[in-house]
């Protein structure tokens, strides 16, 4: 089914992703982990070593930059900086796109992040602590600041396009889809990078987490930790990693017959305008938000088949997300599809959304709904159908992917199946 009465040139599809999460690196990879329920959960030493009394995280300790960039810049960027060069390349490769052909000045880099470069700061906090104020790395400033994932980016692959950053916390990389893909359609881009990194699994931030109520504590079964809209959650797992997305539009896609995932026809945004870290109870921030990219995306909410939840497994937000989609989509919502993939990846903050991007584009083109593992005991006030602990097969044609985060800022894109 065709969504849009727009022309191919004014049309913007996903046709590269590039993983780099605790549950695969790499499409083929990450995919085989969603649809098989893995978990990327674990106890970490560094947290263990330091006595917190939350020892999980979703990190990826076989990530090693030297696979993807020379080993002397990749000493000038802080781990989320890394991690968005090597999920951009992969975006690249995987939609078999020859760079040296695209004019590089209409090349455009979109990589948001929540915390930039934190584990940094700490790193050389402790430098200036121990060692003293000479010792600091003079590439401390660029290093740490949230922008250097898209200019690392744009340095790297040689795109000479707009780069931009959005610190938009939670929300950030699903900003990255709607800012792309406004860039493409008003001319100032031909293709676009476009996703999100996040690097924090530290003892600082982990403490900061752990301190505000916000993290399971199931240090005894990591993999069984996050677990969305069950009704014996505890909190989130915190996780790192990227994922980029190569974004061009459907004339381009198919002039050069490049696969293409899905088309990712608009997306909306809101403020809850109410607390710093805690969403609306009403849910009106999330429902307004999702509302704004159905109107943006020309849609209804009964052409809606799927939504891929911010879900992040805390007591307070899967409800309120619950109430949310009721809000929008009323009677609609009981044939709906819900799932968070938080519960496998675990909550990767400014990374989330292009992860859950990422996942539904693949959901959409295969025909496959990932899962909500650990999904065990119901909860009366999360009462939807969240594709409890099996992948399941079905044919659907458009899905939201939504991003909630702290201070209140929401942010919706809509996804949907592209024919032959």
């Amino acid at each position: 089914m065709t969504f849009s009465d727009r022309s191919a040139d004014e049309r913007v599809v996903i046709t590269g992703i590039g993983p780099v999460t605790p549950i695969g690196t790499g499409v083929d990879a990450f995919w085989e982990s969603l649809t098989q329920g893995r978990s990327g959960a674990r106890r970490v030493p560094e947290l263990i070593e330091a006595g917190l009394k939350v020892q999980i995280a979703a990190d990826i300790p076989s990530f090693t930059p030297a696979d993807y960039m020379e080993t002397k810049s990749a000493r000038r960027m802080a781990r989320f900086a890394q991690l968005g060069v090597a999920a951009a390349r992969l975006a690249v490769a995987d939609a078999g796109l020859d760079l040296e052909a695209v004019e590089a000045e209409r090349a455009a880099a979109v990589i948001n992040t929540g915390g930039g470069g934190v584990t940094t700061i700490a790193q050389q906090s402790e430098v200036l602590n121990e060692k003293g104020p000479g010792r600091v790395s003079a590439m401390f400033v660029p290093m740490m600041a949230g922008n250097m994932a898209s200019c690392q980016v744009s340095i790297e692959l040689g795109l000479r396009g707009p780069a931009l950053t959005s610190l938009a916390a939670c929300a950030a990389s699903v900003y990255a889809f709607i800012d792309s893909r406004r860039l493409l359609l008003d001319g100032e881009a031909d293709i676009a990078l476009a996703g999100g990194t996040e690097s924090n699994v530290s003892a600082l931030g982990i403490s900061g987490l752990a301190n505000m109520q916000a993290l399971s504590r199931r240090n005894d079964d990591p993999e069984a930790a996050s677990r969305p809209f069950d009704a014996d959650r505890d909190g989130f797992v915190f996780g790192e990693g990227a994922v980029v997305c190569l974004i061009e539009t459907l004339q381009s896609a198919r002039a050069r017959g490049a696969r293409i995932y899905a088309e990712i026809l608009g997306g909306g945004r809101s403020a809850d305008a109410y607390h710093i870290t805690a969403p609306d109870p009403d849910g009106d921030g999330a429902a307004r938000a999702m509302s704004a990219a159905l109107r943006n995306a020309r849609l209804n909410p009964d052409q809606i088949g799927y939504i891929c939840a911010h879900g992040t497994s805390t007591p307070l937000n899967d409800a309120i997300e619950t109430r949310a989609i009721r809000t929008v989509f009323g009677s609609h919502a009981d044939a709906l599809a819900v799932s968070s993939v938080k519960s496998m990846t675990g909550h990767l903050m400014g990374a989330a959304g292009a992860l859950s991007g990422a996942a539904t584009a693949l959901a959409l083109y295969h025909g496959v709904l990932p899962p909500t593992i650990n999904l065990d005991t119901a909860d009366p006030a999360c009462d939807l159908d969240y594709v409890p602990n099996t992948a399941r097969d079905c044919a659907f044609d458009a899905a939201i992917v939504n991003g909630f985060g702290f201070g209140g800022q929401n942010g919706v894109a809509v996804l949907a199946r592209v024919d032959d």
